[in-house]
């Protein structure tokens, strides 16, 4: 039996077929963290601009700000970190949440509760409702697949190993968030399905995605981006379920306290997720072993 070759840092950061893995395995625990994420994603940012009255104008910069900041950490990491990936997709539920709020809502009454006229300094919101927001959404979605697809790089996110891959899989990400908030509060607020109702209606999609992955001429990498736009507006009608009014088809338990135990349970499925993450790395997370 021949003696394995041992791959340093360096060998393996300049061979592409063992560059260390950035992005997580697709399994069952990806998406229960990512519902959780997206979940408070929505709680956290509506806790922020809500209730805190901050506005959407404000909250949407400052989040940002967290999402650019949480990224660089990211994409400055040498592997895998179940704590960096997750805070990224947070920062891009809780950003994306209040973007699309600015951009489909204003400070009619229809949207600011409680008599008020207005919250946080600047402007209340762009009003372009929740079609043509979606509408502008998808347009940029689908601007970023085919520059994507263009530069001929995988989408299987368990194979991307390049910095400009990565990239774009953040850009995607934080496009398509925006775009389930709007999704889901069409389906909350417009479609007279309610909280609940719209999250049924999608939690059933998501059954269909499910069953599909079963058919082989339909591609399981165009399923996982349905599915990934799709658990956001999960997240945001069971967030609005969770704290809305009663009156209002909510259970009112308040955005305060529905994102302090939705926080606990992500960073708990992340301790778990890193915690199995080290079971599964090379020794020291220093060389890979390969046989000749």
């Amino acid at each position: 039996m021949e003696k394995p070759e041992v791959l340093t840092d360096l060998d393996v950061a300049s061979t592409d077929k063992y560059v260390m893995k950035k992005l997580p395995e697709v399994t069952l625990a990806f998406w229960i963290m990512k519902i959780a994420a997206t979940t408070l994603g929505e709680t956290a940012g509506d806790l922020f601009a809500q209730t805190l009255k901050l506005g959407y104008f404000l909250t949407t910069i400052a989040l940002f700000l967290i999402f650019v900041v949480t990224l660089v950490v990211q994409l400055n990491s040498k592997r895998y970190n179940p704590f960096f990936y997750w805070t990224v997709i947070l920062a891009t539920s809780m950003a994306g949440t209040t973007m699309s709020d600015f951009m489909n809502r204003d400070a009619s009454a229809k949207f600011l509760s409680n008599g008020a006229t207005s919250l946080g300094w600047g402007p209340q919101g762009l009003g372009l409702g929740y079609p043509v927001g979606a509408a502008i959404l998808i347009s940029i979605l689908i601007a970023i697949f085919a520059v994507w697809k263009f530069t001929g790089m995988t989408f299987v996110i368990r194979d991307i190993t390049t910095f400009r891959g990565e990239a774009l899989f953040w850009a995607a990400i934080l496009v398509s968030n925006t775009l389930g908030t709007s999704m889901g509060d069409f389906l909350s607020d417009s479609s007279g399905l309610g909280y609940l109702g719209g999250a049924l209606l999608v939690s059933g999609l998501l059954v269909v995605l499910l069953a599909l992955m079963r058919v082989p001429v339909v591609p399981n990498v165009l399923l996982f981006w349905v599915a990934f736009v799709l658990t956001r507006p999960l997240g945001a009608t069971a967030g609005d379920f969770l704290t809305k009014p009663i009156a209002k088809g909510g259970l009112d338990l308040g955005t305060m306290g529905s994102s302090a135990v939705l926080l606990a349970v992500l960073i708990g499925l992340m301790g778990y997720a890193h915690t199995q993450e080290r079971k599964t790395a090379a020794p020291g997370g220093k060389v890979v072993a390969r046989n000749s």
